[in-house]
């Protein structure tokens, strides 16, 4: 298993004071706890700018929660795939959406512990339907979703609820978008209440 920014000697603590730090200069604020839990899908959303990733990542720092995410695999090769990694990425093949979920499945199953963060519109643009893929990620790891958010709006980052998958996807899809309605991304003419469309 490879070493990530999260498990490094003595940069992950100096990287923890760093977010810190951060967090304080530019005013934002944390909200909620992260479950106590060894393994959950970590909703991020909205996700509307690169940006997004780096206040995740100084978020995750500040909650001590060790975070994994995914990535088109472009992201990892060289020169810097390995950067990527380190940061907690996990290159996936968005050709084959299916496989995805199948991949993230084995993953759970294999770790004692383990946090997916999932951006549920698959992109930073703006979208019609969000992707389900994290909702069938959960179901068939048997996993809960925790409702992850970044709200540029009020500068405030944080957890929210966690939801149980029933089976009944669009009855525990209201419950998650009703929680994101008024949480702003960083560009908020990209953030939208997306439809979901169902997995065929």
């Amino acid at each position: 298993m490879h070493t990530t920014i999260f498990d490094t000697p003595v940069l992950s603590v100096l990287l923890r004071w760093l977010a810190w730090g951060l967090m304080k200069t530019f005013g934002w604020r944390m909200e909620g706890h992260p479950p106590d839990l060894p393994k959950y899908v970590l909703i991020a959303a909205p996700h509307t700018s690169n940006w997004d990733l780096a206040v995740m990542l100084t978020l995750a720092f500040n909650f001590r929660t060790p975070i994994s995410w995914m990535g088109k695999d472009a992201l990892f090769r060289p020169p810097f795939g390995g950067l990527c990694r380190w940061l907690g990425g996990i290159p996936i093949d968005r050709s084959k959406a299916n496989n995805v979920v199948e991949q993230s499945v084995a993953l759970f199953r294999e770790k004692d512990s383990f946090v997916l963060v999932v951006p549920p519109e698959g992109t930073r643009k703006k979208v019609r339907y969000w992707k389900t893929g994290f909702y069938y990620i959960a179901r068939d790891a048997r996993v809960p979703i925790l409702l992850g958010f970044i709200d540029y709006g009020r500068k405030v980052g944080g957890f929210g609820p966690v939801v149980v998958p029933t089976g009944d996807i669009e009855a525990d899809m209201k419950t998650i978008q009703a929680f994101y309605a008024g949480i702003t991304g960083k560009h908020p003419e990209q953030t939208d209440r997306a439809d979901v469309r169902k997995r065929t």
